[in-house]
């Protein structure tokens, strides 16, 4: 049975996080951080799910990415790719290769998704939460692949 449920669960865990985490380093509620430090943890906690089983993740990935299809090592690479730069936008570190792996990443996602869903209109299960999850492919896949590339995007901004 098809269900958000597990998605829902991670992002509210990622919010109360994101702000806990800058109340910690500012004892105050910045916007703009907590919703850096929501996307960086949210990217690490998705990256944290693949990783359970990078099997049954890489499989379920490659009946959407585009990438991965093209790729497949690309599926086994993504869980470690996402945490990793999850983990390095989260301390504020080598920016240069963090923002940059999401961007593309998260593009490639984010037209994967869109193509699959949209597009050619299947009817598939995102594996976003890890393998073998009923979590439908659709409209919070694509936000997860968005905000990737938003978060990016801000961060090369910022570097400029």
């Amino acid at each position: 049975q098809k269900s958000y449920q597990p998605v829902i669960a991670l992002f509210s865990i990622a919010a109360l996080l994101a702000i806990a985490v800058t109340w910690l380093v500012t004892e105050t509620f910045v916007v703009g951080m907590t919703l850096a430090w929501f996307i960086a943890i949210a990217m690490t906690l998705l990256g944290l799910q693949k990783l359970k089983d990078i099997a049954a993740f890489s499989v379920m990935f490659r009946n959407y990415d585009l990438l991965a299809r093209a790729w497949p090592p690309y599926a086994r690479l993504y869980p470690f790719l996402e945490t990793g730069a999850g983990l390095l936008m989260l301390a504020g570190l080598l920016t240069w290769i963090s923002a940059p792996v999401a961007l593309i990443f998260g593009s490639i996602g984010a037209f994967s998704v869109f193509k699959a869903v949209y597009l050619d209109k299947r009817d598939l299960n995102c594996a976003c939460v890890g393998g073998n999850s009923a979590v439908p492919l659709g409209f919070v896949s694509l936000l997860e692949n968005v905000m990737m590339v938003g978060m990016a995007v801000w961060m090369l901004a910022d570097l400029i």
